[in-house]
């Protein structure tokens, strides 16, 4: 399979623009998510504030758009903006990467998935096709193509810089996704805060839902 990286955010790098919706009247995204650390017991969130590595700090309005995703993750999770850093009880850094997928020609569809759906993949007499219900279609040259799509959170003690929280989640589909589908991966990243799941696990959230009092 032929990767093209179209981001790297991680907590290592810089990020770009998500610039495809997600698709349309779907509602609900589905993620595997992995968090780690050891929150301390009784420790209520807090306040928060971003902190940004230098490469984030080349596009500003990008990683603000970015920030105001995870922010309503936060939120949701308990936490409270800070009015700065040197005040916020928690640093946050955040990182988004997509990376895209084509078929290359010597691909064997023994290796080919699809999220558990009832889609099965084979190959047609000049082009991959694909079957559904037991009827054959040829294949869409954009359905040759899959983008997987990842969210990090992690969240420092602003005084003694600890590593307290490190949060995650994935997802692929046939687009780039948008802005909310980052929000959505950040909300599924800390839907187990403050307790920690290392192993992938499989979280749902709805897409697009606004955080407590908003």
């Amino acid at each position: 399979m032929i990767n093209r990286r179209l981001v790297l955010g991680g907590l290592t790098a810089g990020v770009a623009v998500l610039t495809l919706s997600a698709c349309s009247g779907i509602n609900t995204v589905s993620a595997d998510a992995q968090s780690f650390g050891s929150w301390p017991a009784g420790r209520e969130p807090g306040s928060y504030a971003f902190e940004r590595l230098p490469s984030q700090q080349q596009n500003d309005r990008l990683q603000t758009e970015l920030e105001a995703q995870a922010r309503i993750a936060l939120e949701k999770a308990g936490f409270k903006p800070a009015a700065d850093t040197k005040s916020a009880d928690v640093l946050v850094s955040i990182g988004v990467r997509v990376s895209r997928a084509d078929r290359a020609p010597w691909d064997d569809p023994l290796w080919w998935r699809w999220n558990g759906s009832y889609y099965h993949w084979r190959y047609g007499p000049w082009r991959p096709y694909y079957s559904r219900l037991g009827y054959a279609y040829p294949m869409d040259p954009m359905m040759e193509r899959r983008y997987d799509r990842e969210v990090a959170l992690l969240l420092r003690d602003r005084k003694s810089s600890e590593p307290l929280y490190e949060a995650r989640a994935s997802n692929d589909g046939m687009t780039q996704g948008d802005l909310s589908l980052a929000g959505a991966l950040f909300e599924a990243a800390l839907a187990d805060f403050p307790q920690t799941r290392p192993e992938p696990h499989r979280v749902s959230v709805m897409l697009g839902q606004p955080a407590p009092g908003k």
